[in-house]
């Protein structure tokens, strides 16, 4: 894992699912194995130029992610590299018996995507709003749980992918991504990219929440504490012992996700934190609420998955040490 941390913040020119569907060409070019599928929302998820350049590795199922997901399975079995898209609702809690049992406990090789994660999905409203979508997966044995936070990210993981073995969710951004990283950078799966050292409290943060933990550091910073911030990219397997590192150091954690708390990344970081180093942990998230119609930026308002609230929640959870 190499890494750096760009300097300044803003939203990257290249959409993710661009980044995605070039990805995936390129290395298709290379290895016959790889292929894709997608439930009618080929344009959503930017893959026509897939379609077009590999029309024999390439199926629009229809909207029945059911049988698009017990295809990839099928594919698996013949010795393919699937990759099967959705909106992550549909990607996961319509679709949570065939990826438990056709995928993992059939022990196949599956990289399941679903795209527009929590507030991500803005004016499709609550039906299609997931903050659900990694707690409803995170009881599967040994599947693995990646949420990217850039374009840069997610090329990487895309990568690593194409030789792993086993099922493999990734909650992806369709659109404009903050730039978190430089270009280059690298990572490994269940290890969490240490963003910013800090000694006062640590904020655990994935996918758009990473951009609001380092806003939110650089105002602690400017209150006399010392925030560190970590990018828990991989949700399954969690990075437990750079949690419980700066456990030790800090001694309060915050986790950021754009999802339910119930279940989420909070859940998650202090499942793994009781067993080991137990110390205060705020949880800035959805908190056990239903999506609704709104700009992605009132969304984050309205649930409250803003720098604001993780400063607030820095504050909370050192004054509980």
């Amino acid at each position: 894992m190499s890494y750096k941390v760009k300097e300044t913040l803003k939203n990257e020119e290249k959409e993710m699912r661009a980044v995605y569907c070039k990805t995936l060409c390129d290395m298709a070019r290379e290895d016959s194995r790889i292929c894709a599928l997608d439930a009618d929302l080929i344009g959503s998820s930017g893959m026509q130029a897939f379609f077009k350049e590999f029309p024999d590795r390439a199926v629009d199922c229809g909207i029945q992610e059911a049988n698009m997901v017990g295809m990839a399975a099928g594919l698996s079995a013949a010795g393919m590299v699937p990759f099967a898209h959705s909106f992550a609702p549909f990607a996961t809690r319509r679709v949570m018996d065939q990826i438990f049992i056709s995928c993992a406990y059939g022990k196949q090789n599956v990289r399941i995507v679903g795209s527009d994660p929590g507030v991500t999905a803005a004016y499709n409203g609550g039906t299609h709003m997931p903050f659900e979508d990694m707690g409803c997966l995170m009881s599967i044995p040994k599947i693995t749980l990646i949420e990217p936070c850039d374009s840069v990210q997610l090329e990487q993981v895309i990568k690593m992918l194409q030789d792993a073995y086993g099922v493999f969710y990734i909650r992806m951004l369709r659109k404009n991504a903050v730039g978190i990283y430089e270009e280059g950078s690298t990572f490994t799966l269940g290890k969490a990219p240490v963003l910013r050292d800090g000694t006062d409290v640590c904020i655990a943060a994935s996918g758009i929440m990473v951009s609001e933990a380092l806003k939110a550091a650089k105002v602690l910073e400017e209150q006399g504490i010392s925030a560190a911030v970590i990018d828990c990219f991989t949700w399954k397997p969690l990075d437990g012992d750079t949690i419980g590192n700066y456990a030790q150091k800090c001694g309060a954690f915050v986790t950021a996700e754009n999802h339910n708390v119930v279940g989420g990344l909070g859940s998650a970081v202090a499942a793994s934190l009781a067993k080991s180093h137990p110390v205060p942990v705020e949880m800035v998230g959805v908190q056990d609420e239903f999506g609704e119609v709104g700009t992605v930026d009132y969304l984050q308002e309205r649930f409250g998955l803003t720098a604001a609230a993780i400063v607030s929640a820095a504050q909370k959870a050192i004054s509980r040490k």
